[in-house]
Formats: structure tokens, sequence, C-alpha cells
């Protein structure tokens, strides 16, 4: 993957951003989940990253794994223009106080949600008994009330993991990888792995890079306006749809190994520190 560092000069003075697509937990968030926390201690520079953005005008997009419910007071606080909840599946547009919600393609499935199907169908527990010792759910946040995922934690192979889902019937199905879990050892007794990394089952076609291109085509943003920040290879994913994607370097192990775009940099600082280096870059 190519340093970030190496290539902001030319970057900046190529393109011109009006819109930034985040990643929350990982990204714009430090560890426990908190604005303010960094592997340095205590940090106001990704809030004042986040200042930095609504002086100049850019639009910010929050992408996220996390359910619609879990995002909304978050966007408010930040004040992003709308956010993408459940990697993809659904995109909200905040405006006066108000929410316009649009669902993507195969998140409503007859007469109920893609979760419920996904949940009568079987396939998270086919994956489950598959790799036992190797995935579960990714609790608690598993058990949020959620329309078209199902969440899970564990260390697979997905294009495996696709296979199998594939031949139990369930090609209607695809498997996400939304990055890697910080733990310590003893977090998460039931898995027998080292690198823990959060799944998402979801009905095929629905990801982050699907929900950046509709947001685009809805209000034609040309992908030289945009760039995305995030920690995992759903974040990456993303690169042909704007002009760059950074990844925060505490993603970079979940992303060894992928076949990357050529767009796609790493930064040099973790977490918040390294969202706020991209913003700077882009607003000094």
């Amino acid at each position: 993957m190519k340093r970030a560092a190496d290539h902001l000069e030319l970057l900046r003075s190529t393109l011109r951003i009006g819109t930034l697509y985040a990643d929350l937990d990982g990204t714009i968030l430090g560890p426990g989940g908190s604005l303010f926390a960094s592997e340095e201690g205590v940090t106001t520079q990704p809030a004042e990253a986040i200042a930095k953005l609504a002086r100049a005008g850019v639009d910010v997009v929050l992408v996220s794994g996390r359910t619609r419910a879990q995002i909304r007071e978050v966007a408010r606080v930040v004040g992003a223009r709308a956010y993408v909840a459940e990697l993809g599946g659904i995109l909200v547009y905040r405006e006066s106080g108000r929410e316009t919600v649009v669902r993507v393609e195969g998140v409503s499935r007859r007469l109920g949600t893609a979760h419920e199907a996904i949940q009568r169908s079987g396939a998270a527990g086919l994956l489950l008994e598959a790799y036992r010792g190797r995935l579960e759910p990714h609790a608690p946040w598993a058990f949020a009330e959620r329309e078209c995922s199902v969440l899970l934690r564990g260390n697979v192979d997905e294009d495996e993991a696709r296979t199998i889902l594939h031949r139990a019937g369930h090609d209607w199905l695809d498997i996400q990888d939304n990055g890697v879990i910080p733990h310590r050892p003893g977090r998460f007794p039931g898995l027998e792995v080292e690198e823990v990394h959060a799944y998402h089952l979801v009905p095929a076609g629905i990801s982050k890079r699907s929900a950046v291109a509709l947001d685009r085509t809805r209000r034609g943003l040309r992908p030289e306006s945009c760039i995305v920040v995030g920690d995992s290879a759903s974040d990456a994913e993303v690169a042909p749809e704007v002009g760059a994607v950074f990844i925060v370097h505490n993603g970079e192990p979940g992303l060894r190994g992928r076949d990357l775009a050529g767009n796609v940099y790493l930064l040099d600082r973790q977490h918040g520190l390294g969202f706020a280096d991209v913003v700077e870059a882009f607003t000094s």
C-alpha cells in the first residue's frame, strides 16, 4: 500500500474535495469508541478536524456498519450531511432537523426486512457451524435492532465463506469484512484466532462502495470531488468511486495480502489522528 505522506502534496493539488466519506469506529473514533482517545493519550485533533471541514464547506458523510439508530446521534453531533448505516444498506440524508431514508434495493424482502430473511434462512447458523471457534455473533452489538445485516466476528476466508453460502443456496447473500477489532487476550474466549475481524452478512450487492456510488449519483458528485477515510477492506473497496481512499494506520493489518486499487493510501497515524492528518492536508 502506498504511503499517504508521499502523495498528499500531489493529491491536494489535483483533487478539489467537496465530500469526505468517513468510517466511524477505528477511524474518526479512537479506542473505546471515543472521539478524544488515541494511543498518545487524550487528543482534540479529530474534533478540530471536523470543525475544519465545516468551516471549509466540505460535506461529511459517515459510512459505518452501525445501525441507523446507533449513527443518528453521532451524525447530529458532527454535523454530517448524511450517513450510511449497516455497511451500505441504508442511506440517510439530514436537513433542517429532518431525515430522509433511502433503503438500497435488497433491504426489504417480501413482507419483512433483509435481516429477518437472513435469520429465517439459517445462513448465519450455517457459517457459525462451519467455523466453530473461528466465528461468533459480535455481541452485544449483533443483537441491536437491524434491518439488513447480521453482525459476526472472528477470522475466516471470505471467498471460502461465500462458497459455503452459495452451495447451500444462499447466493443472494454476501459476507463483508469491516475491519480488525482490537482485543486483548481473553476478551473473546469463544474464538481460537489471533486476529479478530468484524463481518457483516448482507444481501449481495450491498456494500460501502454501492452506497457511496448511490449517494454520488443522487447528488451529481464527480469521483474526484470525493475522498474516503477508513480502516477496513470494505473502505478500500470504495476506491473506484472516489478520488482517493486513505486508510488509518491501525487498518493496515486487515489489508495485508489484498489486491488494492492504486488510489488507496496508508496514513502514518492511527484512528482519529490519521483522520485529522487527511483533513489538514485538504483544508489548509
